[in-house]
C-alpha cells in the first residue's frame, strides 16, 4: 500500500452520511493531500451537480474543488455523447443536474408525455420523482424501442434517517417489464473506473478505491485492477459483506483510518 499513487473515494457513506462529515474524514482527507497524493472523488449521487458537491464539502471543510469530483451523470453525458448523438433522452432522476448533462438533448416529462418520439431513457437517482406515472412513461418509452441507460443500480443508501430505496430497486422492474437490460455508466461499470484514472493519469495498479458499497465500490474496482478498500461506515452491512461475491483487498473502520493503511506517516 505505500506504492500507492492515486486514490479513488467514494463520498456518500465514506465522507459524509446525508452531507455531515463522518468522524474524522476531513482530517483524513487532508492528510492525503499533504502527501501529494492526487485524488478523485468518484460517486454515483445524481441529486447534485459537481459544482454544488465540491461547494457543499468545501464547506464542510473538506480539501475539495469541482475538478476533484466525478459523477455519474458527467460520465453518462460523455456516453450519450459518444454512442447516441443528438438523440432526444428522458431524464427520470430526483434533483437538477442539467449542468453535467452538457451535450444531452433532454426532452421534458410533459413533451414526452405526449408520446414525442424518445431515443433513451436516461434513469437517475431514485427520490419523489419517480411515481407510477413516471415510470410507466418510461416503460411505454422503452416498449417503443427506446433505449435504456442508468447512472446506476444501487439499491439503497445511506442516511441520517436510516437506508433508504435507490435505483435498482426501480431499475430491475423497468427492464423485466420491458424485457430489456440497462447500460449503466456509473459505479460499477469498468468505464467510470477507466474514466477516473483516466483524470488522474495512473495505472490501475498505482491506484487504490475506497467504498462503503462492496460490489458497486469495492470489488468492482478490484475488477478494474485496482486495489479495494471497505469501510464499515455508510450502507456498510455485515451480512451484504459475508454474501458477497469476492473478498476486499483491505477492510478498515472508517476513512479516517485511511492514512494509516497507506502508510502515510513515513511518507511524507
Amino acid at each position: 500500500m505505500d506504492q500507492v499513487r492515486a486514490v479513488l473515494i467514494d463520498i456518500d457513506g465514506v465522507l459524509t452520511v446525508s452531507w455531515r462529515p463522518l468522524p474524522g474524514a476531513v482530517d483524513a482527507l487532508r492528510a492525503i493531500r499533504d502527501a501529494g497524493l492526487p485524488v478523485a472523488l468518484v460517486t454515483n449521487t445524481t441529486s447534485r451537480t459537481r459544482a454544488s458537491l465540491a461547494a457543499t464539502l468545501a464547506e464542510a471543510g473538506f480539501p475539495v474543488t469541482p475538478d476533484d469530483i466525478l459523477t455519474a451523470p458527467a460520465v453518462t453525458a460523455a456516453y450519450l455523447t459518444a454512442h447516441f448523438p443528438g438523440a432526444r433522452c428522458l431524464l427520470l432522476n430526483s434533483g437538477d443536474i442539467g449542468e453535467d448533462l452538457e451535450g444531452v438533448r433532454l426532452v421534458s416529462a410533459d413533451v414526452a408525455a405526449a408520446d414525442e418520439a424518445v431515443d433513451v431513457v436516461v434513469v437517475g437517482g431514485a427520490g419523489p420523482e419517480f411515481t407510477y406515472p413516471a415510470l410507466n412513461r418510461a416503460f411505454g418509452h422503452l416498449e417503443r424501442g427506446a433505449r435504456l441507460v442508468a447512472m446506476h443500480r444501487n439499491l439503497y443508501w445511506r442516511t441520517r434517517d436510516g437506508l433508504q430505496l435507490d435505483t435498482g430497486a426501480f431499475l430491475a422492474g423497468l427492464e423485466r417489464a420491458a424485457g430489456t437490460e440497462a447500460v449503466v455508466t456509473g459505479k460499477p461499470s469498468a468505464a467510470f473506473f477507466e474514466a477516473a484514472l483516466g483524470r488522474l493519469g495512473v495505472r490501475a495498479g498505482d491506484a487504490v478505491m475506497v467504498g462503503d458499497d462492496i460490489e458497486s465500490d469495492v470489488l468492482a474496482a478490484q475488477r478494474a485492477g485496482v486495489t479495494g478498500v471497505l469501510v464499515r461506515t455508510g450502507k456498510y452491512r455485515p451480512e451484504t459483506h459475508r454474501a458477497a461475491d469476492g473478498t476486499p483487498d483491505h477492510v478498515i473502520d472508517s476513512f479516517a483510518g485511511l492514512p494509516s493503511l497507506l502508510g502515510l506517516d513515513g511518507r511524507r
